[in-house]
């Protein structure tokens, strides 16, 4: 009976679909993170009789035929590409991105990763990093003596002296925009690495190629949306009963079945 099996696959795409709402609902409040959403496509069919055979009983041919589906699979989470909100923080290192584009960070490894979680730090030796230390790209120091420093829209980074009207330009931050952001691989940590799917990385100044622009003292919000999220679960819900429904019927035909004296 392939109802069994049908219904298990129906069972096991629920359960994904509920993992993936619990992850964007567990990170509503993650700077810069975008929603996700599960994706499923139906599995191949056994064709018991083929659109377009002929009839042998008087030459016609069929029009539809018999074809049975053997259930669901995941094919994908992709990621929902969206601006989120802005808060304002006052913080001189908190950068939120307008539009398009990712902050290029060096890993420990030296390779490269990107992330829109603009809440950056200043390290013991005075170099701009993210909360979890690696070095943002391209590297700039802040100098010890500096007062405050001041980053505008296209990204350069300036800092104020006592004593000096003229403020000192340190160092321009940059952006990176890819062909097909959906493709980049989620690693944690609100970073994300280059993929084949992706595409290169176009790096280029903040508000050049299409990129969006910064704002300092501000941070990006979850997109997440609770309301949507929640209404989703309940469906889901729903979905994995019917199918735990449709498992407890096809035993009790195979009951019956057992049954026949």
């Amino acid at each position: 009976m392939r109802a069994l099996k049908i219904a298990a696959t129906g069972m096991s795409a629920q359960q994904m679909r509920v993992e993936t709402i619990s992850q964007n609902l567990a990170n509503m409040n993650t700077t810069g993170y975008n929603a996700r959403r599960a994706e499923f496509a139906d599995l191949h069919y056994q064709q018991m009789a083929r659109p377009g055979t002929i009839n042998s009983a008087d030459g016609t041919i069929l029009p539809t035929g018999v074809q049975l589906g053997l259930g669901v699979r995941p094919s994908s989470v992709t990621v929902q590409l969206a601006q989120g909100s802005l808060s304002q923080t006052g913080g001189d290192l908190d950068l939120a991105i307008e539009g398009q584009g990712y902050i290029e960070v060096t890993l420990p490894s030296g390779q490269s990763a990107y992330t829109r979680d603009g809440a950056l730090k200043r390290s013991a030796d005075g170099l701009i990093v993210n909360s979890d230390g690696y070095e943002v790209v391209p590297g700039i120091t802040i100098p010890d003596d500096a007062r405050s420093i001041s980053i505008n829209a296209e990204g350069e980074v300036y800092a104020y002296f006592n004593d000096v009207i003229d403020p000192q330009l340190l160092g321009q931050f940059s952006l990176a925009g890819f062909t097909n952001a959906k493709g980049l691989e989620a690693i944690g940590s609100n970073l994300f690495l280059e993929t084949t799917a992706s595409g290169p990385a176009l790096v280029a100044s903040p508000g050049v190629n299409g990129l969006g622009t910064l704002r300092q003292g501000y941070l990006e919000d979850s997109s997440v949306d609770a309301v949507r999220e929640v209404t989703e679960l309940i469906e889901a819900q729903r979905g994995y009963e019917l199918n735990a429904k449709v498992i407890t019927a096809a035993d009790q035909m195979l009951s019956a079945t057992t049954q026949i004296r």
